[in-house]
Parts: C-alpha cells; sequence; structure tokens
C-alpha cells in the first residue's frame, strides 16, 4: 500500500471539506490516488445525503442578496435538523453562495435551482449533498425567490434569528438610496403582520365570497337597505387586516401602508411584489 502522506490528507481535506479521519480512510481505500480519493467521498456523501433524506428538518436559515442598483433582489431559506449546524461556516458559506446564486440565475423552483450549474463546479444539489456529507444532517431547500424590478426597486429585510425574512419590489421614481430606509420599514411591516396578499386583487375570489357569506349572515335581521352597508363596511376591514397596501402601516397605524408609501417615496408608488419567508419556530 502506497504511504499515506499527512500532506495529501490536508490536501483532500482542503479540496473536499470532509473531516481528516474520512480523507485518511479515503486514501487508503484507493491506495494513495488522490482522484480516486476525492471521489470516494463524494460517492460517501451522497450516500449518507440519501439515508438522511427523511429525517425532518425544523431549523435552518434565510439570506437575502441584492444588486448593486437595487434593481435585483434574491431570497432563500434552507432547512436542517439543528440550530447548531444552522450557525456552522460551512452552512453560512453556503447560504451566501446560494443566495448569490440565485440572484443572478433566477428560480423560484427548488428542483430546478438543484440542476443548475455550480460556480466551484457540478450541481447545486451535488454541493447541497457535499454539504449533507460534512455536517451529517438532513438539509434541504426550502424556498427561493428573485425578485426584478426596472422601474423600481427591490429590498429584502432579515429578522435577528435569520429565520424570518421578507423581499419587496416597488415600483417607484424614487432611486434605491432614498427608498431604502421606506423599504428596509415594509419588510419589517412584512415579517410582522404576515399580510396574505398585495392588494384586494390578490384575495381569492372563493375567500372574498366565504368571507361576505358570513357577514350577511350576521345581519340577515337587519333591515334590508342597510345590509349591504354593514357589510360593506366589514369587508373594508377584512381587507385592512389582511392585504398588505390596506394594513395599518407599522410605524404609523393612523395611515395605510399604501399611504405612507407615496408619503416616503412619492405619488403613484405601487406595491409590485413581496414574498415573506420563514423557517423553524
Amino acid at each position: 500500500m502506497a504511504e499515506i502522506t499527512a500532506k495529501a490528507v490536508r490536501d483532500l481535506r482542503e479540496q473536499s471539506g470532509a473531516g481528516m479521519m474520512d480523507c485518511k480512510k479515503a486514501l487508503q481505500a484507493t491506495n494513495g490516488d488522490f482522484d480516486a480519493a476525492f471521489d470516494h467521498l463524494r460517492k460517501q456523501g451522497l450516500k449518507a445525503a440519501e439515508k438522511k433524506a427523511g429525517r425532518e428538518t425544523g431549523e435552518g436559515r434565510v439570506l437575502a442578496a441584492s444588486s448593486s442598483d437595487g434593481k435585483n433582489g434574491s431570497l432563500v431559506a434552507v432547512r436542517c435538523e439543528t440550530d447548531f449546524v444552522a450557525k456552522t461556516p460551512d452552512f453560512e458559506g453556503f447560504m451566501n453562495e446560494l443566495a448569490a446564486h440565485v440572484l443572478e440565475h433566477g428560480s423560484s423552483d427548488p428542483e430546478a435551482i438543484e440542476s443548475q450549474a455550480w460556480k466551484a463546479g457540478g450541481t447545486v444539489g451535488d454541493a447541497l449533498k457535499a454539504l449533507v456529507g460534512k455536517l451529517g444532517e438532513n438539509i434541504q431547500l426550502a424556498s427561493m425567490t428573485r425578485f426584478e424590478n426596472p422601474g423600481g426597486v427591490v429590498a429584502a429585510y432579515v429578522h435577528h434569528d435569520q429565520k424570518k425574512a421578507a423581499l419587496v419590489s416597488v415600483t417607484t421614481s424614487a432611486d434605491a438610496a432614498k427608498a431604502a430606509d421606506a423599504l428596509r420599514d415594509l419588510c419589517m411591516h412584512i415579517v410582522v403582520f404576515n399580510p396574505s396578499g398585495k392588494d384586494r386583487n390578490s384575495v381569492p375570489a372563493d375567500t372574498v365570497e366565504r368571507e361576505r357569506a358570513i357577514y350577511l349572515a350576521e345581519v340577515e335581521n337587519k333591515p334590508a337597505e342597510i345590509q349591504e352597508k354593514i357589510v360593506s363596511g366589514k369587508m373594508d376591514k377584512f381587507y385592512a387586516g389582511s392585504v398588505l397596501s390596506e394594513q395599518p402601516w407599522v410605524k404609523d397605524d393612523k395611515m395605510s401602508v399604501q399611504k405612507a408609501l407615496e408619503q416616503e417615496l412619492g405619488a403613484g408608488t405601487t406595491i409590485a411584489d413581496f414574498v415573506r419567508v420563514q423557517v423553524g419556530a
């Protein structure tokens, strides 16, 4: 058997990211052939990933990335089994690279992302499986979003626990620098109040009809001429509690989110899209 030097073990560890003992065993199993040992570790990592794939992932992290001009932004969420793993440099490094990858390539489909080429070689899915093999937990891509708004600004906010975040796209004449504070506040508002949609048109018709039916039942004993007026008022309150543009603004509940944005960023400012993401409890 070829001599397994400490340098060969260190070099394999640096290239593969596997543990020292795993690298030594891989070199021993391949009679010191470095490339074969690297492939051996990859295969072992894939087997480990398959074994762990069914285990519960109740922890994780979210991370955002944005372009320098504020026209593009991404938000990714990755789940794992324990908070300990979520805090490791390897997990955090993967998150940073994934957020940058989604910002550049874009997709809201984890399966599509996993098949894309990874900058370090192989695919995103290969990098994920290698991470599973190295950290020893089931790790899964939970969600990913990329917004692009040539006529406005895209911004994000990640809560201090790195488990909740929001990404927004706002059409406005204000530039990214001027809009930064207002959009950060808007993202914080979304994280706190978790709106169901951006405006009334985003609420499914069956949800609207269900709410109306409930309110009509509540006023069926009222005179017919005032029933619709009462129901209309109740529907206004429903929308104010559920859709982003009509919710009371987090920093001043006497005005709506839409009014606050127009006040901060100018008339004609509108919310083009948003997403709120949460992992773990």
